[in-house]
């Protein structure tokens, strides 16, 4: 594959390619799918002293505001930071739901690819809801973004087709499933929050192929001249999607000034490398299939994801 980009070494007949693609997907979906009410017991209560978010991955780890912290409220907020990734979470899946039912509406219900998205619209569904049970079951306010980036969100599925799209589905989907995955077994992790970490990895993985696989089609199938569309608008969701993962509001549970701590989060060099850990996996792919340069690269820059 010497030369060769992403894309042209991927490209193969498109239709079949994709129709085969979801084929495996759907059968994986009907082997392995979970019900949140029955994997997880929701009434086991929290284990006393037991992290719900590895403590190097708060967001003012390292700071002065950290230090100045006892360790019941360092806890306090961790798990009111988890709280806060997982109600954005939820946020982000309402709005992947709504491209994924685009591309239905669009699209021919009799093949695979477009049944296939009813699957995951059904996956991510579940997802949601046990994720809103996990907060609940935290005892943590569902946060959500701040409400000006709730209002924005609004647009993305109206703005956001082809490569910008599946971009912006990859960036939500793989940067939390990286931190879960370090997560799962570590067991400094309450068990039930490592159990729906685990029940969402093995889900998530086949939206992820998914949306790599169709990325790659639309990106071929894209004019050169909008690509700096697609690079621009995918920068900006980045951007958003980082700098949301935390509201400022969670830092109030331990009586941190929520500006202060924001801006001590945002200045924090081990905040930053943990969004850089989080895009790992995901921005190589991105930068490879052409959608990581300018004009987004500002908002790359500003999201963490570059350096």
């Amino acid at each position: 594959m010497a030369g060769k980009t992403l894309v042209e070494s991927r490209r193969r007949g498109p239709t079949g390619d994709r129709e085969q693609t979801a084929q495996r997907l759907l059968r994986s979906t009907a082997a392995r799918s979970y019900d949140p009410e029955l994997e997880i017991d929701w009434s086991v209560p929290p284990v006393p002293g037991l992290d719900f978010v590895l403590e190097e991955r708060c967001s003012l780890y390292g700071t002065a505001l950290w230090r100045s912290l006892s360790a019941e409220q360092r806890l306090e907020l961790g798990r009111h930071e988890a709280a806060s990734v997982a109600s954005v979470g939820v946020w982000f899946e309402v709005m992947l739901m709504r491209m994924l039912t685009k591309l239905a509406y669009e699209g021919d219900a009799t093949t695979r690819h477009v049944q296939y998205a009813f699957a995951e619209v059904a996956d991510e569904c579940r997802h949601s809801t046990m994720f809103a049970r996990m907060i609940e079951w935290m005892g943590a306010p569902a946060y959500g973004p701040p409400s000006a980036v709730h209002r924005r969100g609004r647009a993305l599925p109206h703005v956001a087709h082809g490569p910008a799209m599946w971009g912006a589905i990859l960036i939500g989907e793989e940067v939390v499933d990286r931190f879960q995955r370090e997560m799962v077994d570590d067991e400094r992790i309450q068990p039930l929050m490592r159990m729906v970490n685990r029940i969402h990895i093995v889900e998530e993985a086949r939206h992820v192929s998914f949306a790599r696989a169709e990325l790659l089609r639309t990106v071929e199938a894209t004019p050169r001249w909008e690509l700096p569309y697609h690079r621009l608008l995918l920068a900006y969701v980045a951007y958003i999607a980082c700098r949301s993962l935390i509201n400022p509001r969670a830092y109030a549970a331990v009586g941190l000034d929520p500006r202060e701590a924001r801006r001590a989060a945002l200045g924090n060099p081990y905040h930053q490398d943990t969004i850089r850990f989080g895009g790992e996996k995901i921005m190589p792919f991105l930068t490879e299939a052409g959608l990581v340069g300018e004009p987004g690269m500002r908002f790359w820059r500003q999201s963490f994801l570059v350096g």
